[in-house]
């Protein structure tokens, strides 16, 4: 029967792999496998360098401007990098930070001022104003996201550790550009209400006596 087949050419070839090719594909499926497990939750394939991002805490009708960004190379604890980040924020804008907000993975800083910093979720000594603030931390989840989608901070297209480090600093430069047309914008549709509504009513003449 099958002689049959092969005569009348109704069989299809098959190709066996080698050792070669399954060596190549095992090596595939544990890389898709190590992706998996080390990944995060929410996005598997999600890897790269760290940024450090500080924003102001008060409310702003334009949006936050981002004050401080740099990337951190080689994986390292949030908490070991806290007290530089402090020390460039503070030289970058000429003003000391009066009290910083932080999420959970910078606990065990080495902050110069521990009892500046307040941590997501902590309870001891956070009341007032200070709570009330701390509940605003989450204020710059958003903002991350708009770097990550109308920046390139969510994939840097650039060569080693400077390109990691020049692709946050421009994300963070387009990111505030687009805070100042924003606030542009706001500032000319004003000036074209108050030019409409002084040609639309002219001022009335007195008449002669």
């Amino acid at each position: 029967m099958l002689a049959k087949l092969h005569r009348s050419g109704e069989l299809t070839a098959v190709w066996v792999p080698d050792a070669a090719h399954e060596a190549m594909r095992d090596l595939v499926r544990a890389r898709a496998t190590a992706m998996r497990v080390l990944g995060k939750a929410a996005a598997p394939y999600e890897f790269g360098v760290k940024a450090s991002i500080v924003t102001n805490n008060c409310r702003a009708p334009g949006g936050l401007f981002v004050l401080h960004a740099s990337s951190l190379p080689d994986n390292p604890y949030d908490g070991h990098t806290l007290r530089d980040v402090i020390e460039r924020t503070e030289t970058l804008t000429g003003c000391a930070i009066e009290r910083l907000y932080v999420d959970k993975g910078c606990r065990g800083h080495e902050a110069q001022n521990p009892r500046r910093v307040f941590i997501a979720g902590q309870k001891r000594g956070v009341f007032g104003a200070i709570k009330r603030e701390l509940r605003r931390r989450s204020a710059i989840e958003p903002i991350i996201g708009h770097l990550k989608a109308e920046g390139h901070l969510g994939r840097c297209y650039l060569k080693g550790r400077a390109g990691d480090a020049a692709n946050v600093v421009l994300s963070v430069v387009g990111h505030n550009f687009r805070r100042i047309l924003a606030w542009l914008r706001e500032l000319l549709c004003l000036l074209l209400v108050s030019l409409w509504r002084t040609l639309d009513c002219p001022t009335q003449l007195n008449p002669a006596s």
